[in-house]
């Protein structure tokens, strides 16, 4: 038998590291072939198969999957070509006065063999955009999609295959036990996409050959809305971002603490826009998404239930749950008490809890009693409101008026903090993350610090008399 029929994984990674010093040696123009390549394939050739891949997966509206799925990709393609030849440039940096003679830079050169373990809730973008940053930065990539959205997953597989050699980037599609194995190989770097609790799978795995990490998690992402907003806009945007892949989205609200004089306001204003959205019945609606599969569908109906039996109001939805289509109506809930599931575990679906606050204090204790979220939305007019909530939380990103649409933007550092990621994503960050940033100095004459060896003299002494004095 051989290598490849006994260990498929192992013979991958073995002709990816075999190919990899020639991958990193690339120039800018081969690099950029590669990236056109890629732009060409995903703007002409395979747009109508993602559309299409998607909705069989989870009945994603087009309009979601152009502007989420295909043009955040292609976004990032043209940044890193726009940008790709200063990113692969040298760096010069500043020479100190006891450098004098010394020049010094920092290139940024690839890592090498790279593992990329992609999420289903954003299948496409979330595989395709680590892969142009690895791409850009000279290396070989192996990709494991996600088998929750098993059409996306072997388009990508196609996608992959029809543009690259394998021993370049390849794809391995398969179960929890692909990425078993995957994660026991000497990556020299891993871009991991899902949830806290498998990014810790992923960092322990990852510590065994100390190989660098990028993980882009998730956890409770609070909204705060107080008095001085303009609450319909409120209720407007974090409806829009809740209902955006049915709330599959690890940067959507997972609840909202709103100041108790404006709650019934929200309420109000999160039922005029349910309505407006996706018409009486969202379950008709062609804008609507749904739950990815029977797991997650069982999961959100289980903290329905929950809900229902702690006493909590529904103030919107939370009746139609369909198992046969995976569906659940957009639902508001509110006077939850504590030890709700929805208080404990990221909810990841179109349910949310809002509980009200009469201070301020109150509410950022709050958001502080749980681990840093991956983002944090502020509703207010009032900039010391708004200074105070920044001054004294912490989060991974943060919208002030918004919601989600720091994500849009490449040209901002994309990730989380502690629970909720490890490194930061998109354009220049997601290079970075492929690549080490090697410090290089030249010396070129003696200068002072040729004068600063054994025997230290009284002269020497002076010397560095001076130096510690001019530092």
């Amino acid at each position: 038998m051989t290598e490849t029929t006994v260990n498929p994984y192992q013979y991958l990674f073995n002709a990816q590291k075999a190919r990899s010093w020639a991958i990193a040696r690339t120039s800018y123009k081969e690099r950029l072939k590669k990236l056109d390549k890629l732009q060409s394939a995903l703007q002409k050739t395979y747009k109508t198969a993602i559309r299409q891949a998607i909705y069989d997966d989870f009945k994603k509206p087009i309009p979601e999957t152009d502007v989420s799925e295909i043009y955040l990709v292609l976004k990032e393609i043209k940044h890193a070509k726009l940008m790709l030849r200063r990113w692969m440039a040298k760096h010069r940096v500043e020479t100190p006065i006891a450098l004098i003679g010394t020049s010094s830079y920092y290139k940024y050169e690839p890592k090498g063999v790279c593992l990329i373990i992609s999420p289903w809730n954003y299948p496409f973008n979330l595989t395709f955009s680590p892969l142009v940053g690895a791409i850009a930065a000279g290396n070989a990539a192996i990709i494991k999609p996600s088998e929750m959205t098993p059409n996306v997953s072997s388009l990508i597989a196609k996608i992959v295959s029809d543009l690259f050699n394998e021993d370049e980037v390849a794809v391995v599609e398969g179960e929890v036990e692909a990425s078993t194995h995957l994660l026991k190989l000497p990556f020299n770097h891993i871009f991991f996409t899902g949830s806290p609790a498998v990014g810790k799978i992923v960092m322990k795995a990852a510590s065994a050959h100390l190989a660098s990490v990028t993980l882009e998690l998730g956890g409770k992402s609070p909204v705060i809305v107080d008095g001085t907003s303009s609450v319909k806009t409120a209720a407007r945007n974090v409806l829009w971002i809740k209902g955006y892949n049915n709330g599959q989205t690890c940067i959507a609200p997972d609840y909202v603490l709103i100041h108790e004089e404006v709650k019934d306001e929200f309420v109000k204003h999160f039922k005029y826009y349910c309505d407006k959205f996706y018409g009486e019945d969202p379950e008709k609606s062609n804008s609507y998404s749904r739950v990815v599969n029977l797991k997650h569908f069982n999961r959100l109906k289980e903290y329905l239930k929950d809900a229902k039996h702690k006493g909590g109001t529904f103030e919107v939805g939370g009746e139609e749950v369909h198992e046969e289509e995976c569906y659940i109506e957009p639902t508001l809930i509110s006077n939850l008490p504590e030890d709700a599931l929805l208080w404990k575990e990221e909810i990841f679906g179109p349910i949310l809890p809002i509980r009200t606050y009469k201070d301020l204090d109150e509410a950022i204790d709050y958001v502080n009693s749980k681990e840093k979220p991956l983002a944090l939305y502020i509703y207010s007019n009032s900039k010391s409101t708004i200074d105070k909530i920044m001054t004294e939380t912490r989060a991974g990103t943060t919208g002030i008026r918004n919601n989600g649409i720091q994500y849009t933007n490449h040209h901002l550092p994309f990730g989380g903090v502690n629970n909720s990621g490890i490194g930061k994503a998109h354009g220049f960050e997601t290079f970075k993350a492929f690549s080490n940033q090697r410090s290089v100095i030249v010396r070129h004459s003696p200068g002072l610090i040729s004068l600063l060896k054994p025997p230290y003299t009284p002269f020497v002494q002076k010397l560095v008399d001076i130096t510690l004095k001019w530092l």
